[in-house]
């Protein structure tokens, strides 16, 4: 059967979709809601909560409400009308620092969720709703980059709560009302972490020299040269050939950097399916080559073959800066450089910090370290500010804890998105630099335990990652 589906005007939605197909429409359908949606809203808010249960005496609306941030999803029948509704939206004034709260769920022609017992119960034909009204929020939330997910809700909700995989934190009263706070579990932070590190302990025992675990770089004994080495992606070599020889150079730069070292050279090491897309990728290489002021010295091209690139730099340094060298008391500091934007075609992965920036620039930023010798430095990698964090406490035998609002963020990014992203420049340390162009702030501190928590404007702490980054243990 094939089925041709002609749009002439907007965007056509799912419900007209399957009913083109014959099959019949959903119950109803959640979307963002709109002027008209909102007010239909707040009135089934008002029949819940100010007329059936007397929470509040002539209405429930607040500040929230008057947010232009706060968010508000809708449960629709097939006809238009409103059967649900939740908020959400963040939790604190001012720029958002990845702390989000729902609220207010409520659902048609039943008592709202957590209302005492001996209401009527939801028609069999709204049945869902509410859940699904959940499951969209938080959706939504972690979409917008949120890494702390809240709700406020009524006793008798808890359960129902739970059963979506809520989280219960502690009782607390609303409107003179026993309520319980609870979390939804964001685990964005510890699949990346498990996605890009998590294998490495079992995998690199005995490999590199002591006092140096998964550092960045690697003294080279009997010398003042510090070596590292970096792959690019094959399909971002593929997708972006230019792109990736840039980023071949500067994340080897960054490794140097970290280590306290000034680069002196680069090999490469290019495969590419002809001598024109070799050329893109060396096109980016010796543009990154020449704005960091650091030499190729040579390699090897080899074409015919499926892209693949990596670069092994050189740098030299009498004082290298180990990323384990951290101890319990010590302050973290991230120094970002927040100018750029997203890379296009990697929007909340990559942070482009670097292609518009002098020569000079550059070297203040990847100098910095070097001038300033702290105990213990690591740049941000593809593991993100925390996973990167993380390395750094387990490397020298701590935990740590990550202050969220005190991080440096750019504008155009969510928190979400920028403890997760590759930042471009950024450094942690336990000690100041002076970075030039870049923005440094203390953030955290090295306590004693393992993993990494993010503490909030409120005190609460919220667990990031449990345990070791990479599984090597201490330096």
């Amino acid at each position: 059967m094939s089925t041709t589906v002609i749009q002439t005007a907007g965007v056509m939605r799912a419900a007209d979709v399957r009913a083109l197909l014959g099959d019949p429409p959903p119950p109803f359908l959640i979307e963002e809601a709109d002027t008209t949606a909102r007010r239909a809203y707040y009135r089934l808010r008002h029949e819940a909560f100010v007329d059936h249960q007397g929470l509040f005496q002539s209405t429930d609306l607040d500040d929230r409400d008057a947010d232009p941030r706060t968010i508000v999803l809708v449960a629709r029948t097939p006809d238009g009308t409103v059967i649900g509704g939740v908020r959400l939206g963040p939790a604190t004034p001012g720029p958002d620092i990845g702390w989000w709260q729902g609220g207010r769920l409520v659902v048609a022609g039943s008592r709202a969720p957590g209302q005492a017992s001996g209401a009527p119960s939801i028609p069999t034909k709204l049945a869902g709703v509410g859940a699904a009204l959940v499951r969209a929020a938080c959706a939504r939330a972690e979409a917008e980059g949120a890494l702390r997910f809240d709700a406020t809700v009524q006793l008798g909700t808890q359960r129902f709560f739970a059963r979506l995989g809520w989280e219960t934190v502690r009782p607390v009263t609303v409107a003179s009302t026993p309520h319980v706070l609870m979390r939804w579990p964001i685990g964005r932070i510890a699949r990346l972490v498990v996605a890009t590190k998590s294998g490495l302990g079992p995998l690199l025992q005995g490999i590199g020299p002591n006092g140096y675990v998964g550092d960045d770089g690697a003294p080279v004994p009997g010398s003042e040269l510090v070596a590292a080495c970096d792959a690019i992606l094959p399909a971002m070599v593929e997708r972006d050939p230019e792109w990736a020889g840039w980023c071949s150079v500067l994340v080897n730069v960054n490794d140097l950097a970290a280590m306290g070292a000034v680069p002196v050279g680069l090999l490469d090491a290019l495969g590419a399916r002809d001598a024109a897309a070799a050329a893109r990728v060396l096109t980016g290489l010796k543009r990154a080559s020449a704005a960091f002021g650091v030499p190729i010295l040579g390699g090897h091209t080899q074409l015919g073959v499926p892209a693949a690139l990596s670069v092994t730099a050189f740098g030299r340094t009498a004082h290298s800066v180990p990323g384990g060298g951290g101890r319990p008391g010590e302050q973290v500091r991230l120094t970002a450089d927040l100018g750029g934007g997203w890379r296009p075609g990697y929007a909340s992965r990559q942070w482009d910090s670097s292609s518009h920036r002098t020569p000079d620039e550059l070297h203040a930023m990847v100098t910095a370290v070097g001038r300033a010798r702290p105990s213990a430095a690591k740049d941000v990698s593809m593991a993100g500010v925390v996973g990167t964090l993380g390395m750094l406490a387990e490397a020298s035998g701590c935990a740590a804890v990550l202050d969220v609002a005190a991080v440096p963020k750019p504008e155009a990014a969510s928190m979400g998105d920028w403890l997760t992203c590759f930042p471009g420049f950024a450094m942690l340390t336990t000690g100041p630099i002076d970075a030039g162009p870049a923005t440094s702030a203390v953030c955290g501190e090295l306590t004693t335990g393992q993993g990494v928590v993010l503490r909030w404007p409120d005190g609460e702490v919220t667990e990031a990652l449990a345990a070791g980054v990479t599984g090597m243990g201490a330096a």
